[in-house]
């Protein structure tokens, strides 16, 4: 009989930023501020194109959805790292792993279009005006 060496993974351990526990407050307080001025200031953008008639042309229907990709990102990823500060546990669950990296490539992938497309309006647009 033959024996093998498998070992389901459940768990992964992230390393933290640092190992003294007298900074984590500190790290904490760092992380959720940017974070909350991220989604503050892309919540501007949003409410800024949306409420404008002006600011309805496709520029700016791009920018408000990059600032939504971007809200997206940030909330994939920082959220988790907070949670894991704030309850001193270092661990992630694989799917919940393999969970935030598809949403991060997905939203990543959403923004590097958007990013092309809007690319592509300033060269039409440069290119009506000769």
């Amino acid at each position: 009989m033959k024996s093998t060496n498998h070992r389901a993974v459940s768990e992964l351990l992230l390393l933290g930023l640092t190992d003294d526990l007298a900074l984590e407050p500190l790290i904490l307080s760092l992380f959720l501020s940017i974070y909350l001025v991220t989604i503050l200031g892309n919540l501007l953008i949003i409410l800024a194109v949306t409420s404008e008639t002006h600011l309805h042309t496709p520029m700016y229907f791009f920018l408000s959805n990059l600032s939504f990709t971007d809200i997206c990102i940030s909330t994939t990823t920082i959220t988790k790292i907070v949670a894991n500060i704030q309850a001193q546990d270092q661990s992630i669950r694989y799917t919940g792993f393999l969970t935030q990296n598809g949403f991060v490539l997905v939203f990543s992938a959403l923004e590097n279009c958007l990013l092309a497309l809007r690319a592509y309006d300033r060269y039409v647009v440069f290119c009506n005006s000769w």
